[in-house]
């Protein structure tokens, strides 16, 4: 390489993070060239952070690694790291996917979780995005790590080079000011760095590497699948984009924004962002969350242009725990990282005459098929919900159309893992 191509290369890595785009800035073609979308410079950030151990004792191990600047200082990530390995010394010498862990609004990085996905065979890395560390592991006389101890906010610490808290200001006030001040924008460049981290430990199959969240975790995740292709799968738990439409408990605070709402949806609601997404994604919620209202949930999925799963939940129950309890998110992980059979995919619901039918595909035999509907009006959160039994046939299922008063449905399939997924939904004009 020329020295004025050397130059030219420093120079642009060392942009400012400030290019307000959804779309990756193109460049003259240079290998060079840096690839920032948005306020985002995914270059940078594939690059692995340096990191420090804290400690490496216990099932479950914690460390520090470096995030972006914050207040015109440096700042450092805290997180739990746990492995088939960590559990297991007779297991140093293997190699194992990667699940990074996005913890959502008022959490932390949780050892729990981070244990429970080595125990499934993964490397797991939880980080915490709010710039302050969790209090240390507690184990039982097995080596069990002690559930719920950094449930509670006075269980952590505030890092003295933390990056931004998780409040409402950081979330949405601060936007039209320094990007190095919203917390959007620190959390997905941290979950993309401890990803580029993840991926370089030497047990870790770097190309085999998932990422779920909750709640605003699962916001996270849409934003991080649609940034960092380098996921085999993603799962997003409540959290979707279209914040600033409908019900959503989040609206009032982006419509406050006045003459800044704009800005702050095109940079960082992931309705932006999600029409990049390449990466397989399954969408995980329930009918009645307050928080991430159907209909939004629904329109992230379609603008999802790859491959792409839903299961919705009847009266699903919103927090962390819930939010990671169902099966399914293992599976289709596993489908993808470990070689799992897939779930079941259902295709587009028809209507003939009083019948409604789809067909599916599934490498597990169905056990089960409702059509889900409600007739309510008023709050989404509010509304009740009615099942009835559908009809499993070789390759098709069908049920009784829903009745003239019905204004949304679905069908959930279940097969004999009793592994559920759902139709998207459908909603009477």
């Amino acid at each position: 390489m020329s020295m004025k191509l050397l130059l030219r290369c420093v120079a642009l890595l060392m942009l400012p993070l400030s290019v307000h785009s959804a779309e990756p800035q193109t460049g003259t073609g240079d290998k060079c060239d840096p690839e920032i979308v948005g306020p985002w410079n995914l270059t940078e950030l594939k690059q692995p952070p340096k990191m420090r151990w804290l400690t490496q004792t216990g099932a479950v191990h914690s460390l520090l690694y470096t995030g972006e600047t914050f207040q015109g200082h440096d700042t450092e990530v805290f997180a739990f790291y746990a492995s088939p390995a960590t559990l297991d010394e007779t297991k140093r010498e293997q190699k194992f996917p990667g699940v990074v862990l996005i913890h959502g609004g008022g959490g932390t990085a949780f050892v729990e979780w981070a244990y429970l996905w080595a125990k499934r065979g993964y490397a797991a890395i939880a980080m915490d995005l709010a710039g302050s560390r969790p209090t240390d592991p507690v184990y039982d006389a097995a080596g069990v790590p002690t559930p719920n101890l950094a449930v509670k906010g006075d269980s952590r610490t505030r890092l003295p080079n933390g990056g931004p808290g998780q409040g409402h200001e950081e979330k949405f006030d601060s936007i039209g000011g320094e990007i190095a001040d919203d917390w959007p924008y620190h959390a997905a460049a941290s979950v993309i760095r401890a990803h580029s981290l993840l991926r370089s430990f030497p047990e870790v199959i770097a190309d085999r590497t998932a990422v779920t969240g909750i709640s605003w975790g699962g916001y996270t995740t849409c934003l991080v699948a649609s940034l960092d292709d380098r996921f085999r799968a993603a799962v997003p738990v409540y959290g979707c984009g279209f914040l600033h439409e409908g019900e959503s408990d989040q609206k009032p605070s982006i419509d406050k924004l006045g003459d800044r709402r704009e800005a702050w949806v095109k940079e960082y609601d992931p309705s932006s962002l999600l029409p990049r997404c390449r990466v397989p994604i399954f969408f995980v919620n329930g009918t009645n969350d307050v928080h991430y209202v159907l209909d939004s949930y629904e329109k992230s999925f379609h603008a999802v242009p790859g491959r792409k799963q839903m299961r919705i939940e009847v009266n699903m129950r919103h927090g962390h725990p819930p939010g990671w309890a169902p099966q399914e998110i293992g599976l289709f992980i596993d489908s993808f990282c470990r070689d799992g059979l897939p779930l079941p995919v259902p295709g587009e619901m028809n209507t003939d005459g009083d019948e409604v039918s789809l067909s599916y595909t599934s490498a597990v035999p169905l056990k089960s098929a409702v059509l889900h509907y409600s007739s309510d009006t008023g709050l989404r959160s509010n509304r009740t919900w009615k099942s009835v039994p559908a009809k499993i046939g070789t390759k098709t299922v069908a049920a009784p159309k829903p009745p003239a008063e019905a204004n949304t449905w679905f069908i959930a399939l279940t097969d004999e893992r009793n592994a559920m997924v759902t139709t998207d939904v459908h909603f009477q004009p």
